[in-house]
This record gives structure tokens, C-alpha cells and sequence, in this order.
């Protein structure tokens, strides 16, 4: 039975949770996820996990920050005055919120401090700083 190497398309059921168990996502009631190996579209230690697994093997991998989103940067944390919000904006800690650069793209943050006069927002990933683990299933190496 063949096992999955570098640069393969795979197709694979997940489900991935934080330290404390708590489910983040889920491919269980979904398509699984396809993805050629080797282009830089997972996490780094998500990828190590299916190299050399067969069709139908179930696994789960324990990823650590550092093959995972990296630790919280404390340079992508920015004050924002709340008169540069929208009037009927009532900001909470945890609310997303979305910002266009000059060039068109679109930057995703997370509100992480209220305060009277300015919010704190943070554009880290929401998953850096935390180890996951994923419970895998191999279902298909195009």
C-alpha cells in the first residue's frame, strides 16, 4: 500500500482542537480537505503529520506553536482611537473587524482591549501562541 511522500495530492478528514479539547474546526461534515503537499498551504507541523500515512489510517498529531501559527507578535497589537470607528459601533473584546490597505487587501483583526477613548486590536492569527492537535484520516493520495 502506497504512503503519502512530499508533493502528493491527499485528500483528509480532520479535526482539530486546542489544548483544552475545544474543537476549531472540522472537515467531518464537510468534503475533505485537498491539498498537494509542498506549497506552503498548511501549517507546517499539519503537513508532517500526513507524510507517510496510507489510505483509510486514522492518527492524531500533537503540533507545538512553533509548527503550528507561531507565537502571538506583540508588534501586530494597534491602538485604534474609537472615533476612527464606525458611530454605531459598540466594540467587544473577542468582535473581528476588517480593514482595507491602500492596496486593495483586506486585513483581518481581532478586538483584544476596550477601553474609553481607543480599542486594542490584534492581527495575529487567531490560533498563534497555542499547541493543537488534530485527529486525521487519510481518505484518498491523488
Amino acid at each position: 500500500m502506497s504512503q503519502v511522500k512530499e508533493n502528493d495530492t491527499v485528500r483528509v478528514h480532520y479535526t482539530g482542537k486546542l489544548s483544552n479539547g475545544q474543537i476549531f474546526d472540522s472537515s467531518l461534515e464537510r468534503e475533505p480537505l485537498e491539498v498537494t503537499l509542498g506549497q506552503g498551504m498548511l501549517i507546517p507541523g499539519f503537513e508532517k503529520g500526513i507524510v507517510e500515512m496510507k489510505v483509510n489510517e486514522k492518527k492524531t498529531i500533537n503540533i507545538p506553536v512553533a509548527e503550528a501559527y507561531g507565537e502571538a507578535q506583540k508588534e501586530l497589537f494597534y491602538e485604534v482611537k474609537k472615533e476612527q470607528l464606525p458611530q454605531d459601533m459598540a466594540p467587544e473584546v473577542g468582535m473581528g473587524l476588517a480593514s482595507k490597505n491602500p492596496d486593495g487587501t483586506e486585513v483581518q483583526f481581532r478586538v483584544a482591549e476596550v477601553h474609553d477613548d481607543f480599542i486594542i486590536v490584534d492581527a495575529n492569527h487567531p490560533l498563534a501562541g497555542q499547541d493543537l492537535t488534530f485527529d486525521l484520516e487519510l481518505i484518498e493520495i491523488k
